[in-house]
């Protein structure tokens, strides 16, 4: 009889479900609900497997406003520009961050930054973090990161091999490990600090490691299972505190000139507006999470630049043949590159930009609805183009997310959406430069969140580092960093494709290649 139960109960459950969605009268006012078989898990199988032809599809149904079930939650989307803008340009009262996302951050960053404080606060922690990615700082940067790429491949196993004898010879490696070693190296020697570079050993990478284990969907979904991978985050994250604590206590006991181009010598000299200074703790989770977001963002579009290079040798070589032209000597060797001349690279930089377009590593920015919040009637019209007067309310207790994914790949707006294509970006009057424009509007409006005047980009339909007052601050340096890491492999190695072009792994929280991910290379002659 028991047994006869526990196989019914679900049974009817599921009933009872899609009777619901089928007879029961729905609330005008709220977005359609995108169907759904299963109660709790409604289409998390569905988003989760494949959000762009989640949303894509939905769309068509639905309209750009839709509701979907997620694990439980109510996540209403808004797809496309306006639906981008309605969010992220929206107020922090209202589509709250610190609600939706602090589960997930405060384990793994720490108390105190970030999420697990008052926005007003983290604006004010972003402000600082600003002074340590000075014009300066960024100036210095360049040669340290092209040392680092140029140090790694000349000691790491897999390169050594093919580094002497026949320049013919082609060897392999595995993108996604190699530039996440490349990132974390070269983040590391430039905004972590000169220890944290030198204490980069085995115990340093299964701190990250286990850290890195509590930064997942289902850590974001399921915030407090009692599983070995959540303890192990929680043991490297007070291990890893200590670790950037006991720096900080020793540079305060010995101070040292030559760690002034680094991030720590930043955040220790900052006060909030209180006139307070920052904690050594702040200070240390402040560096934590520096380190964790733009390792993940940064590791994943470098493995997907090279990818893409690798499976177009004609770009890749058009790449070359600039770096050829602007650093090459008389010699056959190339000179160092400057921060100045590394942003007057047009082809390196629509690489970056056309990766970004059609890999952005954020597929979906959501927030915590703490107040009913109407939806202007331009945005909720329905697919079908009726009551385009209709507006609609989002529920206090829902999620809203946003997707610079669905906007950045919209057929609507871009030729050819799909296809990784960097000349897009050479005509000044296309669409992808009216986009970048847009995005920067380096003469146009500019708002203060607290950290100083950005350009918001929320109505761009280009928007790789998100947009509003949650804009990456690390935009800069991203740019600075991935440009040398490319421009410095690219000068040393020809890169080809084996295998079909990697798709999108999107069980991740950044979204990767998926396995296998090797490209082939071999040295280049003169090196």
């Amino acid at each position: 009889m028991l047994l006869l139960a526990a196989i019914n109960l679900p049974v009817i459950a599921v009933v009872i479900n899609v009777l619901r969605q089928l007879l029961l009268p729905r609330d005008p006012s709220l977005p359609p609900e995108v169907f759904h078989w299963l109660p709790f898990v409604g289409s998390a199988a569905s988003y989760g497997n494949d959000p762009m032809s989640f949303f894509f599809q939905c769309r068509e149904k639905y309209g750009d406003v839709f509701t979907f079930i997620l694990l439980g939650r109510r996540v209403t989307v808004a797809l496309g520009p306006k639906g981008n803008n309605f969010i992220l340009g929206g107020k922090s009262t209202t589509f709250n961050a610190e609600d939706a996302y602090t589960h997930l951050t405060t384990p793994v960053f720490g108390k105190d930054v970030v999420y697990d404080v008052p926005n007003e606060v983290f604006m004010e922690q972003k402000r600082f973090v600003k002074v340590g990615l000075s014009m300066d700082n960024l100036k210095a940067y360049v040669g340290m990161i092209e040392e680092e790429v140029e140090n790694f491949l000349n000691h790491d196993g897999q390169f050594l091999t093919y580094q002497i004898g026949d320049i013919n010879e082609w060897g392999q490696f595995d993108v996604s490990k190699v530039l996440a070693e490349i990132t974390i190296l070269t983040a590391s020697r430039t905004l972590q600090g000169r220890e944290v570079r030198e204490g980069l050993d085995k115990t340093f990478a299964q701190l990250y490691t286990d850290l890195d284990g509590g930064f997942t969907p289902i850590n974001f979904m399921f915030p407090n299972l009692p599983l070995e991978s959540y303890r192990k985050r929680d043991r490297a994250q007070a291990k890893m505190s200590k670790y950037y604590t006991d720096i900080i206590e020793k540079r305060r006991q010995n101070p040292n000139h030559e760690d002034e181009h680094d991030m720590i010598a930043a955040l220790m000299s900052q006060k909030y507006k209180d006139g307070r200074p920052l904690r050594d703790h702040e200070i240390a989770h402040i560096l934590i999470a520096l380190l964790m977001a733009g390792q993940h963002t940064s590791s994943a579009t470098g493995s997907w630049i090279v990818l893409h290079l690798a499976n177009n040798p004609e770009v890749a070589e058009a790449l070359y043949q600039e770096q050829v032209k602007h650093f090459m000597g008389p010699d056959g060797k190339f000179r160092s590159m400057t921060y100045d001349e590394l942003r007057e690279l047009p082809v390196l930089d629509s690489v970056i930009r056309e990766t970004l377009r059609r890999h952005p590593p954020i597929h979906s920015i959501m927030r915590k609805v703490r107040d009913d919040v109407p939806v202007p009637a331009t945005l909720a019209a329905p697919a079908s183009g009726k009551n385009r007067d209709r507006t609609y309310v989002i529920p206090k207790g829902h999620f809203v997310l946003a997707s610079p994914l669905v906007s950045q790949v919209d057929p609507k707006t871009w030729r050819d959406p799909l296809k990784w294509d960097p000349y897009r970006w050479s005509d000044p009057e296309g669409v992808a430069a009216q986009a970048y424009n847009e995005y920067y509007d380096e003469k146009g409006e500019k708002v203060d969140y607290g950290f100083g005047a950005v350009s918001k980009g929320t109505d761009s339909p280009y928007q790789p580092f998100g947009a509003g007052r949650h804009r990456c601050i690390g935009e800069q340096f991203a740019y600075l960093q991935l440009g040398t890491i490319v421009a410095t492999l690219i000068r040393k190695l020809e890169l080809r494709m084996e295998q079909p072009m990697p798709g999108h792994n999107y069980h991740t929280m950044i979204t990767m290649p998926t396995l296998p991910c090797k490209v082939v290379y071999r040295r280049r002659a003169f090196d």
